[in-house]
């Protein structure tokens, strides 16, 4: 369930540009005996469909130069991590002024990301950085380095990492971080102690030479830790490229309430005012937490997984979606979260629905001022010299929402080489918005946007 964020200890907003995403409508469910809604009654003056789905993590932090060079990683674990639910609620900044961005580069495309896997990226990244290096990683993140000490941010994402592995019987739910290191690449130990203590980050001997060999390598690593989700991470390496670190994230639930298959039917879905495409929509009849945004012009509802998270559905009224794009903050999301409550929902419809993405993050990043990392870069706090600097940073999420749950799953590598009693029915047969969040970190883990459920 979304929770009230607790106290702020450190401020993050963050803005990042994606590109790229694609989006099918998940396995056929055609007309069957029971059929909840004909295609006559439902609305045809619609416009386009958006679906925010998207990974974001509570606490998230990155920059290593300013760890005291005399203190271990043990010792620095002794100390007080940032509170998670500031770094929730930090994360929660970020993630939608990335969304922000995404929505603004295309409107009429799905957007589909992990804040977290990204985050989590450029802050392992910066336990390698200098200076002004490392200062502009973080400010590209947002987070406000005078409330927050660089060892605290270190700590919180090492208690979240831990958090977020484990065990449960009713979440899948696996976050983890490695090094693909040349064989000529000498680490300094301290980046390598810090990398395993804080990140609990793997190393793994690549040969680069061979760099065709070495992206089979890299893509079969994600592949296997996302359980097949992420086929192709890397479609390419840089010449040059001889490290790479990566961040991966494997995410599945049932529903709490789950949908019956066979009341799944094929249905509109109103893309845009001129055009429509038929997909498998799912139907359920429940009491859920529900609230009607007259404020912002938009309907919520919350389902919930057995393991007690939930996904938040929000669907803003005929012509309002841009509008609330635009006031999508923390402070929104709190006040909703404060507002939803128990409501009989007598007819809620959902289309079952499949997102992938695959994102070069280069431009995107240099947009929000985190440029020095792939030109300027002071990086030697990796091998002790000055001379490496980023090549890529490639991103690829995929999601899939059916009867049964969610199953999610998402990498980031990062390339581095030398030089609501009404009877109530909700129809999300419209652009709607979902966040899916973790309780226990009151996280969101998926943000995106779907434009054509029926799109391959």
């Amino acid at each position: 369930m979304f929770h009230k964020p607790g106290r702020r200890a450190c401020r993050i907003n963050r803005q990042q540009h994606l590109g790229n995403s694609s989006i099918r409508a998940g396995g056929g469910s055609g007309s069957t005996a029971h059929t909840p809604l004909s295609q006559a009654d439902m609305r045809t003056e619609r416009t386009s469909f958006l679906l925010a789905l998207g990974l974001l993590v509570s606490g998230f932090c990155s920059r290593v130069h300013c760890l005291p060079e005399n203190v271990t990683p043990e010792e620095q674990h002794k100390g007080t991590s940032v509170d998670g639910h500031s770094l929730a609620s930090s994360n929660t900044d970020f993630a939608f002024s990335l969304y922000k961005q995404l929505a603004l580069k295309d409107p009429n495309k799905n957007v589909i990301f992990s804040p977290l896997s990204i985050s989590i990226a450029l802050a392992f990244l910066s336990l390698g950085a200098h200076d002004h290096t490392v200062t502009e990683i973080l400010e590209g993140l947002k987070f406000n380095l005078t409330e927050t000490p660089e060892t605290e941010i270190h700590q919180g994402f090492q208690h979240l990492l831990q958090t977020f592995n484990q065990p449960s019987n009713q979440l899948q739910l696996s976050v983890g971080n490695a090094m693909f290191v040349s064989e000529e690449l000498k680490l300094l130990d301290k980046f390598r102690k810090d990398a395993e203590a804080f990140y609990a980050s793997e190393v793994l001997s690549t040969n680069f030479k061979d760099s065709e060999a070495a992206v089979k390598l890299i893509n079969e690593y994600v592949k296997n830790k996302t359980h097949g989700k992420i086929e192709k991470l890397f479609n390419d390496l840089d010449v040059l490229t001889n490290l790479i670190l990566l961040n991966y994230i494997f995410f599945k639930a049932q529903w709490k309430t789950p949908f019956n298959p066979n009341h799944t039917y094929e249905s509109e879905f109103h893309v845009s005012q001129n055009e429509r495409v038929i997909v498998p929509m799912m139907t359920l009849y429940l009491e859920t937490p529900y609230f009607r945004d007259e404020e912002l012009g938009c309907t919520l509802v919350e389902l919930t997984y057995t393991s007690n998270d939930s996904a938040l559905f929000i669907l803003p009224d005929e012509g309002k979606m841009q509008d609330l794009e635009a006031k999508l903050t923390p402070e929104t999301l709190t006040r909703w979260r404060n507002s939803l409550q128990p409501r009989r929902i007598h007819e809620l419809y959902l289309p079952k629905f499949s997102i992938k993405s695959n994102y070069e993050l280069n431009d995107t990043l240099s947009q929000m001022g985190i440029k020095k990392i792939f030109t300027d870069a002071d990086l030697s706090g990796i091998t002790g010299t000055a001379d490496l600097v980023v090549s890529q940073v490639v991103h690829g999420t995929a999601l899939d929402v059916d009867e049964e749950g969610t199953e999610g799953a998402a990498a980031t590598g990062i390339g581095i080489e030398k030089l609501s009693f009404q009877k109530t029915t909700v129809r999300f047969d419209r652009p709607f918005l979902i966040a899916i969040a973790l309780k226990d970190t009151q996280s969101i883990i998926f943000l995106g946007k779907v434009t054509n459920p029926s799109q391959a």
